[in-house]
């Protein structure tokens, strides 16, 4: 163990998977503790008083929190295999997609998950028109990174965990070779680099708790009479 270094986090959660993806491309030895969201731990409280929410880094006793803020001070605190570009504009554009996946990306799939199914054609116009800039981000590139893969593509790396699971729910696709051929590629690409495949949440047992979620969602909405 590397200074102590743990991780509070979920089994399913995307934003604690993608602080697995960097400390493993990393190579940095830390311990996974799974927490209980309906009964949180003394320790998550105590090391995330404001929010009392996962990813937290611990790191030789001293607490990180929100996942965005955690990979920079992984970038920042282990040199080897740099996640973020040199260039400093390279820099800041990989924040702002990375940015862009939290505050647009996920909230206009995540509303279009959880809508009814009369409701799904509009609900998802949103979320296609936010894949597209993904698409065009894309164009010439293996990853967001270029040849390998960083900073964008772990902070966007639940689409490939989590889209597959929706469409099983839903029953349609959304990411697909006609409609995003690029992005269906990198999911691909992604995906099956052995760091991030050997990290991943098992499939059905995903479906099955997003289905959960989704069917509650629904009842909370549904006319009382």
């Amino acid at each position: 163990m590397e200074k102590g270094v743990k991780l509070f986090k979920t089994w399913s959660s995307p934003f604690g998977i993608r602080i697995v993806w960097a400390l493993k491309v990393k190579g940095v030895q830390f311990e996974q503790i799974d927490e209980d969201l309906v009964n949180k731990s003394p320790l998550l409280l105590l090391y995330n008083p404001v929010h009392k929410k996962i990813p937290v880094l611990v790191h030789d006793g001293k607490p990180v929190v929100e996942s965005l803020i955690i990979l920079e001070y992984i970038e920042g605190t282990w040199k080897q295999n740099p996640l973020f570009p040199e260039d400093p504009l390279e820099r800041a554009a990989a924040r702002f997609w990375a940015k862009f996946g939290d505050d647009k990306v996920m909230p206009s799939i995540w509303e279009a998950f959880i809508k009814g199914r009369e409701e799904e054609e509009c609900a998802f116009a949103p979320a296609f028109e936010n894949l597209k800039f993904l698409e065009e981000e894309l164009k010439g590139k293996q990853f967001f990174g270029g040849e390998r893969i960083g900073i964008v593509d772990i902070a966007f790396g639940w689409l490939a965990n989590l889209v597959p699971v929706f469409e099983e729910i839903h029953a349609i696709k959304m990411i697909d070779e006609e409609r995003f051929p690029l992005l269906h590629a990198w999911m691909q690409e992604f995906s099956k680099a052995p760091v991030i495949a050997d990290c991943r949440p098992p499939h059905e047992k995903l479906v099955n708790k997003f289905r959960a979620i989704r069917d509650q969602s629904l009842l909370a909405a549904a006319p009382h009479a």
